[in-house]
C-alpha cells in the first residue's frame, strides 16, 4: 500500500505522507490556513476551529489540523462561508476577552490581536456577563484567567513535550480556566514553556510583567550557555533602560516555540552577566602572571575561540592546561573512537525525538540535560517509544516517560554496560575478539553484583522487538568512573554492531568543543596557576572575586559545540567594558583585533569547518529546519582498540552521596541569577536519614575522601535507599571525581 497520498489544495496538486494532516501539507506548500490553537510540536489541540476548511463533496467544515487527507480530495481554504465562520469565531473570542491591549504584556505580538485585525473585527456584536477572575501567582509564572482563550496549547506542551503534566483544564463553559493538576498551586519544573506558547497575555513571566512593550525590545539571537544542549534563544534587550544600574538590560528570553523548547534555566536564568571597567594595572599584572605561570586551569564555560587561544598560549608559553571536565570527556570519546573508528557519536536530540526505543544510562538526565528529557518525552508521546532508564536512583521526573527502570548498584556501570552489550549483541554478527569477550563474561557474577537480573534484560529486549529507531544515551556518571575507558569501548561496540544511534551527553555548554581543541594535562596541585573561571593563584573570571574581570557568555561573540556535535554561535546581548582573553593574548604577542577572527582557524582535523563567524547562521526556517551554525564533519580514526576484561565491581556500602544539581541549576552561573530557585540542601530518603542518624532540618557535615562541606538535610519522600543528592552549583564542581562518593555524615550540634 502506497504511503503517498495525492490531492489538491486550492487547485494546487500536493502530496502527503501517511500520517500527515491537511494543515501540515498546506504549510509545506506555502498555503496559508489561519490557526490559533495549533502548535507543530504537539498533537492538535483542535479547540479554536479557525483552521476549518472545505472539502468537495463533504457537508460542513472540517478541521485541517487533525484531519488526514484521502486520495483525490479537493480542499478549499478560502471562501465566503469560511471567511464568515472564522470572523464569527473571532467575534466570540473577543467577547470573552478584554481588549485593553495597551496594558497587556502581549500587545504587539498577540495572536488574538493579529487575528482580530486580520478578520476585520472592529466591534462586538455579542455580549456576555462579565465575571471577576482572580490573577493567579505561580512563582515565576502568572496566570490571568480573564485573558485566557482556552486554546489548551499550554496543557499540551506541558504534558507532551516537557513531561511535567502539571496543568489541566477546568471545564465550566464561560467559566473554564487553566488550573494546576491535582494540586492547589503549580507544582512543576517551571520551564516557562507554557508562557512561550500562550497566544495571548494569560500566562506571563512575573518578573517581566508590566516592564516593557514588545516593540521597545531588541531581539538578539544566541545560544543558551547553561548545559550542553545548546538551545536556541533570543535575548530581548531594552537599550538605555534605567531598570538596573547598567545602561542596558536583558528583559526576558524567548524561543521559537513552534520548533524549539527551553528549560527554566534558559528562560529565566539570563542575568549572569558581569560588570567591569578597564583596570590597566590589573591587566598588566595578568599579562606578567601568564608569562611566568606553570598552568592555566579553566572551565568549559568558554567559547571555542577562547579555548583555541588557550591552546595557542600553551604552545607559546609552555604552560599546562587543566580542565578535568573536558579531559575526562575527551578520554572517554577517545576510547570510544578506538572501537567505533570515528571521532563523533552518531545520535542527536532529533534522533531521540524520532526514536521508538531508547536506553538512558549513566546520567540523571532530567536535571543533567533537560532537552534530552524533553526529547524522550516527545518520543514517548508521539511514537509510543519504550524507554529504559538505567540508574542507581529512581527519578520522579522520569516516571511519566520511562517504561522500565533498571536500578543498578552505584559503581557497577562497567558490569551493567557489559550485560547490555551481551543482551543486545546476542544474535548479531560481530568480530571474533568481541564475541570471545562476551562469551567469557561471568554473567552470574555481573548480575548479582550489579543487581540487574536476566529477567530485566529479557523484558527490555521484548519491549524493543518491533522498534526500528533506537537510541542509546549515556552521560556524565561514566566520565570519571575508574573504568571509564572500557565502558566507552563497550558503548561503542553496541553502536557499531546494532542499529542503535548513540548520544553522549557532555557536562557543560562547551565540554565537547574544549575536548577537541585543547591538549589537556591531568590536573595537579602545583604553584603559579592562572584560573579562568576556575580556581587559581591568579583568577580571570566573570564571577566574583576575580583578580581581573572577564565577560560572561552572554557578553561575548564566539561558538560552542553542543550534544549534537553542532557548532553554534553566541552573540553579545550586553556590552562588557572590561578586558577579554583576546586582549591578554594580543599583549602576549598574538595579533587578532577580535576573538571571532579565530573561528575560521578552528581545527579541521577535529571536524570544524574553515567558516568565518559572521557566516554562521542562527535561525529556524518556517518549516522547522535548524539553520544554526554547522555540524562537525565526521572524522575517521584508527579502530584498533581492545576491550579489556571487566574488573571486579566495587561496593558502595553505607551512606553514599550523589553529586547532582536540582532542577534549573547547573553551575555557578545559574547560581548567580535572580529568578532561579537555589536549593542547596542535601536531600535524602527516610532510609538514608536513619542510616546516617540524622533528621529533617539538621545541619550536617559531609566528609568525603577529598573535602568536607556543610549542608542542611532535607528528607525527600520521593527518594529511596541510602544515596542522597548533593548539589554542586553553589561551589566549584569537581569533575575529576566519580559522581557517587562514599561519605561520612555527622550532625552539627
Amino acid at each position: 500500500m502506497s504511503k503517498i497520498i495525492n490531492f489538491k489544495i486550492d487547485g494546487k496538486e500536493v502530496t502527503a505522507q501517511k500520517g500527515e494532516t491537511i494543515l501540515q501539507v498546506a504549510r509545506k506548500n506555502d498555503i496559508y490556513i489561519p490557526t490559533m490553537c495549533y502548535i507543530s510540536k504537539t498533537s492538535p489541540c483542535a479547540s479554536c476551529r479557525i483552521c476549518s476548511v472545505e472539502v468537495e463533496g463533504v457537508d460542513g467544515f472540517i478541521l485541517s489540523c487533525n484531519t488526514p487527507p484521502t486520495e483525490g480530495i479537493e480542499v478549499k481554504t478560502n471562501s465566503q462561508e469560511l471567511e464568515l465562520e472564522r470572523t464569527n469565531i473571532m467575534k466570540l473570542y473577543d467577547v470573552n476577552h478584554p481588549l485593553e491591549c495597551g496594558v497587556c504584556d502581549k500587545s504587539g505580538e498577540c495572536d488574538l490581536q493579529n487575528m482580530t485585525l486580520e478578520f476585520g473585527v472592529s466591534q462586538q456584536e455579542f455580549s456576555a456577563k462579565d465575571q471577576h477572575r482572580t490573577v493567579k501567582e505561580w512563582g515565576v509564572i502568572n496566570y490571568d484567567p480573564a485573558l485566557c482563550i482556552m486554546c489548551e496549547k499550554c496543557v499540551h506542551v506541558c504534558n507532551e513535550v516537557i513531561g511535567d503534566d502539571a496543568i489541566d483544564v477546568k471545564f465550566g463553559g464561560y467559566s473554564s480556566s487553566i488550573i494546576p493538576k491535582n494540586a492547589d498551586t503549580l507544582d512543576c519544573t517551571f520551564c516557562g514553556e507554557c508562557i512561550a506558547v500562550c497566544p495571548v497575555g494569560a500566562l506571563v513571566s512575573s518578573d517581566f510583567k508590566y516592564s516593557a512593550n514588545a516593540w521597545e525590545l531588541s531581539r538578539i539571537p544566541s545560544t543558551c550557555a547553561h548545559c550542553s544542549a545548546g538551545c536556541s534563544l533570543e535575548y530581548e534587550v531594552k537599550h538605555g533602560s534605567d531598570r538596573t544600574q547598567n545602561a542596558n538590560s536583558i528583559y526576558r528570553v524567548k524561543n521559537n516555540y513552534e520548533f524549539t523548547t527551553l528549560c527554566g534555566a534558559g528562560r529565566f536564568g539570563f542575568d549572569f552577566q558581569n560588570s567591569a571597567q578597564k583596570d590597566e594595572a590589573a591587566f598588566n599584572k595578568a599579562v606578567e602572571t601568564l608569562k611566568s605561570a606553570n598552568a592555566i586551569r579553566f572551565s568549559s564555560m568558554i567559547t571555542n575561540e577562547e579555548a583555541h587561544i588557550l591552546q595557542l598560549l600553551k604552545e607559546k608559553l609552555g604552560v599546562k592546561l587543566f580542565n578535568e571536565d573536558a579531559r575526562l570527556y575527551g578520554e572517554f570519546m577517545s576510547a570510544y573512537s578506538s572501537i567505533s573508528g570515528k571521532l563523533h557519536h552518531s545520535g542527536s536530540l532529533d534522533a531521540i525525538k524520532q526514536a521508538d526505543a531508547a536506553i538512558v544510562f549513566g546520567t540523571r538526565i532530567a536535571t543533567d540535560n533537560p532537552m534530552v528529557r524533553y526529547a524522550l518525552r516527545t518520543a514517548s508521546q508521539h511514537n509510543g517509544a519504550k524507554i529504559v532508564y538505567a540508574h542507581p536512583m529512581e527519578d520522579a521526573l522520569m516516571k511519566n516517560t520511562a517504561t522500565q527502570l533498571m536500578k543498578y548498584e552505584a559503581g557497577s556501570e562497567e558490569g551493567v554496560i557489559a550485560l547490555l552489550a551481551n543482551e543486545l549483541l546476542q544474535n548479531v554478527d560481530i568480530d571474533e575478539s568481541s564475541r570471545a569477550f562476551l562469551d567469557d563474561l561471568d554473567l552470574g557474577y555481573l548480575e548479582a553484583e550489579s543487581n540487574i537480573g536476566d529477567d530485566e534484560l529479557k523484558s527490555m529486549s521484548k519491549a524493543f522487538t518491533r522498534a526500528h529507531k533506537r537510541v542509546l544515551i549515556v552521560g556524565s556518571d561514566l566520565f570519571a568512573h575508574s573504568r571509564a575507558k572500557n565502558i566507552a569501548k563497550l558503548v561503542a561496540l553496541i553502536e557499531k554492531y546494532t542499529d542503535f544511534s548513540l548520544v553522549v551527553v557532555p557536562n557543560e555548554v562547551n565540554t565537547a568543543g574544549v575536548s577537541l581543541l585543547c591538549e589537556l594535562d591531568r590536573d595537579e596541585n602545583i604553584a603559579d596557576v592562572v584560573g579562568y573561571n576556575a580556581a587559581g593563584d591568579f583568577v580571570l573570571s566573570s564571577l566574583k572575586e576575580a583578580d581581573l574581570a572577564m565577560p560572561a557568555l552572554n557578553q561575548v561573540e564566539g561558538s560552542v559545540v553542543n550534544v549534537d556535535n553542532q557548532v553554534l554561535p553566541l552573540n553579545v546581548a550586553l556590552a562588557f567594558d572590561g578586558y577579554n582573553l583576546n586582549d591578554l593574548a594580543n599583549a602576549l604577542g598574538m595579533q587578532k583585533e577580535n576573538t571571532i577572527e579565530y573561528t575560521k582557524e578552528l581545527s579541521t582535523a577535529k571536524g570544524f569547518k574553515a567558516v568565518a563567524f559572521d557566516a554562521l547562521e542562527n535561525f529556524y526556517s518556517v518549516y522547522g529546519e535548524d539553520v544554526r551554525g554547522y555540524l562537525l564533519d565526521e572524522v575517521t580514526c584508527e579502530g584498533d582498540g581492545k576491550i579489556e576484561e571487566v574488573a571486579e565491581l566495587p561496593e558502595f556500602n553505607g551512606t553514599v552521596i550523589y553529586h547532582c544539581n536540582p532542577v534549573l541549576q547547573f553551575n555557578q552561573f545559574t547560581n548567580k541569577t535572580k529568578q532561579l530557585e537555589k536549593d542547596t540542601t542535601l536531600r535524602g530518603s527516610a532510609q538514608f536519614a536513619a542510616a546516617a542518624r540524622i533528621s529533617d532540618g539538621d545541619e550536617v557535615e559531609i566528609r568525603f575522601a577529598s573535602k568536607t562541606i556543610k549542608r542542611l538535610f532535607k528528607q525527600d519522600d520521593e527518594l529511596k535507599g541510602t544515596i542522597a543528592l548533593n548539589p554542586s552549583f553553589d561551589m566549584t564542581a569537581d569533575f575529576s571525581q566519580y559522581r557517587f562518593e562514599k561519605s561520612k555524615i555527622v550532625r552539627v550540634v
